[in-house]
């Protein structure tokens, strides 16, 4: 009985895992359409959301099958929870990468208002996020998922940042207010999507733990 129930829950990581690496492939792309201006790239991410939206649904059916045939208690019935909660994160992960790529074939019509520096290192700490939620995850890993918590509070500042620059160019020059307003969505759409990873994160402690994260 327990050979059988871990052999699901190894396979409901798979496929998790599987959907943490759809992400990733979103956001990295989304960033480099960003960067290059590449309005094909960001067709291809924006379609590549369906895909997660799938990968959501398969998950589910396979955790609520699972909890039915074996009806887990303690840690592994926390693991299956921890999956379902986290899934609807990644799918939402997802839909702001897709928003990303959205507002970059707006963006690449016109030349960029300014090279952009801080949204690619933005980008890069999302993919160092996702990284840490699949390991968090695959190998129960702990501190994996409490550097996820500090990689969100650096984009935390980070958007700030962004936010107090983007307004200052709407201030000094009306000219960029349309550009710098989708550039503010570009970086609420990050600021967002590292905000599901945390929560992610957070579910992961819970699981290994039984505790919230305080």
């Amino acid at each position: 009985m327990r050979e059988a129930l871990e052999k699901e829950i190894q396979a409901v990581t798979g496929r998790f895992l599987e959907m943490v690496a759809a992400v990733r492939e979103m956001t990295a792309e989304a960033t480099e359409a960003l960067v290059k201006g590449d309005a094909e790239l960001a067709q291809k991410v924006i379609k590549k959301d369906r895909e997660v939206d799938e990968l959501e649904l398969a998950i589910e059916d396979e955790v609520i099958a699972a909890i039915a045939r074996h009806q887990p208690v303690a840690s592994d019935l926390r693991f299956f929870v921890t999956i379902l909660k986290a899934v609807t994160d990644l799918e939402r992960a997802g839909d702001y990468a897709a928003h990303v790529a959205e507002d970059v074939l707006i963006l690449a019509q016109e030349p960029p208002l300014k090279k952009y520096v801080l949204l690619p290192q933005v980008g890069e700490r999302l993919l160092a996020m996702l990284d840490l939620v699949a390991k968090a995850v695959a190998e129960r890993d702990l501190e994996a998922a409490r550097r996820v918590l500090e990689l969100d509070e650096d984009i935390d500042d980070m958007y700030e940042q962004l936010t107090r620059e983007l307004l200052t160019y709407m201030l000094e020059d009306p000219r960029t207010l349309s550009k710098a307003l989708t550039l503010l969505r570009v970086a609420r759409s990050y600021e967002r999507l590292g905000d599901h990873l945390e929560n992610i994160a957070e579910r992961v402690f819970y699981w290994l733990t039984g505790k919230l994260v305080s």
